[in-house]
């Protein structure tokens, strides 16, 4: 049978805060296959289909679903709706959130038109920087505005979240100025290791790691194929 979905909120809370944090780091993965899947008429998935579509093991993706109390049904699988509801639940994602943006670069210009944010119940409400050639320009129908005025935005728009994308150096006092505002949780593009007090998230988003990490790949998949083509090669007959 599956697991209710309501339960008593200490319960609910309890059930939150156990969840692994690398649960939470693939619950956005499932919500967005799930979405593919409802986009595409179907009402129900096995546990094998959505871990396939997510190339997470379906072991795993059971446990991780199982923290949030939905076991679906032996030989129906999950209900598409119901869990895509239980998921935006678990991540908060019932009501919108306003996010401010500092540093509007090349990077942050694509940030701020970034459709996917609102899509998915996240509304960009400020934009942030320091230098004069920026400030006043209008970008994704937001005026930029002087870093100064961080505080009275935060207050006014009640936004938690601050998303940094600015240069390296920069990044620590941004932080700083955006904690010191009142936003709790801050997605960094910056390539530097910010220092935050105790309640306060951050998320890294290195683009320039990445990029390394499939550097590897590549030489990898490279040295493979000189391997295998020096296996194919005949060997030459010495005289």
């Amino acid at each position: 049978m599956r697991a209710a979905l309501s339960e008593p909120a200490d319960r609910s809370s309890r059930r939150r805060s156990e969840v692994p944090e690398a649960t939470v780091a693939r619950l956005p993965v499932y919500l967005r296959a799930l979405h593919a899947l409802a986009d595409r008429g179907l009402t129900t998935v096995s546990s094998e289909a959505l871990a396939a579509s997510t190339g997470v093991g379906s072991a795993k993706l059971r446990k991780d679903l199982s923290h949030l109390g939905s076991y679906g049904t032996r030989g129906v699988g999950y209900d598409v709706a119901e869990l895509v509801s239980h998921i935006s639940a678990a991540l908060g994602l019932g009501r919108r959130r306003a996010v401010v943006l500092v540093g509007v670069g090349n990077l942050g210009h694509a940030l701020a038109g970034y459709g996917g944010f609102d899509e998915r119940g996240f509304c960009v409400v400020g934009l942030f920087d320091v230098d004069p050639a920026r400030v006043g320009e209008q970008v994704a129908g937001l005026v930029v505005r002087h870093l100064d005025a961080l505080p009275e935005a935060v207050r006014s728009t009640g936004a938690s979240i601050g998303v940094i994308a600015t240069p390296a150096a920069a990044a620590q006092p941004v932080c700083d100025r955006l904690v010191a505002a009142g936003i709790t949780s801050v997605l960094n593009f910056a390539p530097a290791l910010l220092q935050v007090p105790p309640g306060v998230d951050v998320r890294k988003v290195d683009l320039s790691n990445e990029l390394q990490i499939l550097s590897f790949h590549e030489h990898r998949k490279a040295v493979a194929l000189v391997e295998q083509d020096d296996r194919h090669t005949p060997r030459g007959v010495s005289a």
